[in-house]
């Protein structure tokens, strides 16, 4: 009989880091992750990456549900593979449904409670189902549920016992847009609160209006590290594109023609304004000169935009790479 695991509150303020290092799992003959290593702090970070990048293996391994191949995954130093103690500081909220379609949602949680051995079960599962704003329908079979609602379920029993981190793997899907905004803010909160909160998906818009950092998987690899915009201005290689709006954008488009900055100047119209349309191949340099071009020859700078800075355009490249 395994013995029982005594019930460790969270404590508030402790900071929890979860490191993942060179990480790598196959079956067989298949590699799904390969030679991963991050870092990953409080706060809410997104997993982005296409279908069959290896999201889903990697959080089973962050989990302690699935063990590496080789290297290590730890939570403040401890491994999360074989190691019980480890599961009171986890939540889960997988993918896949795993649930019983005639068991009541309070039932549910409750259940997942009284396996943690929480001090008072009850009171801990009431707190999680109010949490996720499901205290109407927690009676009802989770049969008669939306998917959303599962996935709302899903993320009380997640909840119940408090735990350091958080991880979902894909947990907006099936959800209509007024429960993904809630859940979002609830992720939200839970980040800052102190907690290390990751989700994954491969909707770049999700990663990109509630992730603080965004850990990047591309064919089992880990493809890049940051916010979006780090991760853009990393890929010094492509050209970043800009919209500038000057006094004067022809004696502008002359100057950064000349200057080895820049790949390509176009002027173009937007909304009945004239506009300057630029690739920029050396960002650094291009982002000194700018200025000092303008400044040279008395010109003044209404609008400079970065045309490419959507998280699509920055996946899109580190695919094709």
């Amino acid at each position: 009989m395994t013995a029982t695991v005594p019930y460790r509150p969270r404590t508030a303020g402790a900071p929890v880091t979860m490191k993942l290092e060179q990480v790598s799992r196959w079956f067989g003959n298949v590699v799904a992750v390969n030679d991963v290593s991050m870092t990953i702090g409080p706060g809410v970070t997104g997993l982005l990456g296409p279908n069959g990048a290896g999201k889903s293996t990697l959080i089973h391994l962050m989990s302690g549900f699935l063990p590496p191949s080789s290297g290590t995954v730890t939570i403040d130093g401890e491994t999360t593979w074989h190691n019980e103690s480890i599961y009171r500081r986890i939540g889960l909220v997988p993918e896949r449904e795993a649930m019983y379609d005639g068991v009541s949602g309070w039932n549910f949680v409750l259940s997942n409670a009284k396996l943690h051995r929480l001090p008072d079960p009850q009171a801990a599962a009431r707190r999680a189902i109010e949490t996720v704003d499901m205290e109407s329908a927690a009676g009802r079979d989770v049969g008669t549920y939306s998917k959303g609602m599962k996935q709302r379920i899903k993320m009380a029993t997640a909840l119940v016992h408090d735990p350091d981190v958080l991880l979902l793997d894909e947990p907006f899907n099936g959800m209509d847009p007024r429960q993904r905004l809630q859940l979002m803010d609830l992720m939200a909160e839970l980040g800052r609160n102190g907690r290390v909160v990751l989700f994954s998906s491969h909707i770049l818009e999700e990663v990109e209006q509630i992730a603080a950092g965004i850990e990047v998987m591309v064919a089992g690899r880990h493809a890049a590290s940051g916010d979006f915009r780090e991760i853009r201005r990393l890929m010094t290689e492509r050209p970043h594109q800009y919209t500038i709006r000057s006094s004067d954008d022809r004696a502008l488009a002359a100057a950064l023609i000349a200057d080895g900055s820049t790949a390509g100047v176009e002027l173009g119209r937007r909304s009945g304004t004239e506009i300057l349309n630029v690739q920029a191949t050396d960002y650094n340099r291009f982002a000194h000169r700018l200025p000092v071009f303008a400044r040279e020859r008395g010109i003044r700078l209404y609008e400079v935009t970065p045309a490419d800075e959507s998280l699509e355009k920055v996946f899109s490249y580190l695919v094709s790479r």
